[in-house]
């Protein structure tokens, strides 16, 4: 069975190139300028084979069609891209003085959203070429921009989450203890690529005590009879995120690391049933928040509680305090709420969710509970 997703139209990246220009013009923005990066493939489906010090520059603005400036070498490239056809592709010859070329693209006192990942040897050299120009991050002006997917973005992020289940489901038949976490983590980076991911972006295995720090990177410790692992992995799958998190304990737990996982379970479960439209993102993470803090272990809750995901495993909206913005239909993003009891251990669980019309759906559906492994 093939389970390739059909490919991007040319029509749906103008839609998107025209929709970016209109949110930019409504934000107070002559134009959005975008480098080699996320923002570029979905927007225009162009993915330069290298990223280097040759400037790549999509210019979108309201008054023009989308214009994309390229070294003349990667022309043909450029022109290649399923999203070509809604570009106007111009180019620049090594020799000549590229950010002489963007001048005829932007306006001179124009006030510009610029991709985040823009190197600051791109930025400087429009400031120099163009000094009455003003620019802000794009994630600043439009953090929404692409936070809204379609359906065919939601089929690929289900997708890559079924991905990621598939491989949680089969290391919890590998030995753990007696191992070490990055041996443990290699399996985890195996499966998911056995599983349909380009790209593996993380695989934490927390042990213990590591289980304690969110963010652990794999080491050398020997995992052990009696510890709780933290398994937190994603990557990539037909150029959509996976993210999910599952706590598991080598052999049986004690009463108290049980209570823990029943904890942030249901405080899981207690911020899914609040996504519905129109609910603030900030609410999610109170709501998971309300119940740890309720149980006594609130200082022990370090992070927020979920990060949106799409063509990156992290990106807006973020479910943490201060974060006003109401869900939206086809809004994608973690919810994983955790304990962390430093030098003892940790615990985590995440499922990505859309928010729908009447409510939430999980992109994840392994179990919640605890396994037990050997």
């Amino acid at each position: 069975m093939n389970d390739t997703p059909a490919p991007f139209t040319e029509g749906d990246y103008a839609a998107r190139m025209t929709r970016a220009a209109r949110d930019a013009a409504e934000a107070g923005l002559a134009g959005l300028l975008v480098t080699p990066g996320p923002d570029m493939v979905w927007l225009c489906g162009y993915r330069p084979t290298a990223i280097t010090e040759r400037l790549t520059l999509l210019v979108l603005t309201p008054r023009s069609e989308p214009r994309l400036l390229v070294p003349s070498l990667e022309r043909a490239d450029a022109e290649a891209a399923p999203g070509a056809g809604a570009l106007r592709i111009s180019d620049w010859r090594d020799g000549q003085d590229p950010y002489a070329a963007a001048t005829g693209l932007l306006l001179p006192n124009g006030r510009y959203g610029v991709s985040d990942v823009t190197w600051a040897l791109h930025l400087l050299g429009l400031q120099e070429a163009l000094p009455l120009t003003t620019y802000r991050p794009l994630t600043v002006v439009l953090p929404m921009l692409r936070a809204v997917k379609d359906e065919h973005e939601v089929a690929r992020l289900a997708a890559a989450g079924a991905a990621a289940d598939a491989a949680y489901e089969e290391i919890l038949s590998v030995r753990f203890a007696g191992r070490r976490e990055r041996d443990v983590a290699a399996d985890l980076a195996e499966l998911l690529r056995r599983h349909g991911h380009s790209q593996v972006d993380f695989t934490v295995v927390g042990s213990g005590p590591n289980g304690a720090n969110p963010h652990h990177e794999a080491g050398d410790r020997v995992i052990e009879r009696g510890d709780t692992v933290v398994l937190d992995f994603g990557g990539l799958k037909d150029g959509y995120g996976s993210d999910t998190t599952r706590t598991i304990h080598v052999g049986e737990p004690s009463a108290e690391e049980r209570a823990v996982h029943d904890l942030v379970r249901t405080a899981q479960q207690a911020a899914f049933e609040a996504v519905a439209p129109g609910v603030p993102c900030q609410e999610i993470d109170r709501r998971a928040r309300r119940v740890i803090e309720d149980a006594g272990y609130g200082e022990y809750f370090v992070h927020r509680t979920g990060h949106g995901i799409g063509v990156t495993t992290h990106e807006p909206p973020y479910m943490i305090e201060g974060e006003d913005t109401p869900l939206v239909p086809g809004m994608c993003f973690s919810i994983e709420p955790g304990v962390y009891l430093p030098g003892r251990f940790g615990v985590r669980i995440e499922d990505i969710v859309t928010c729908t019309g009447d409510g939430g759906r999980r992109l994840n559906s392994t179990d919640h509970g605890m396994a037990i492994v050997e």
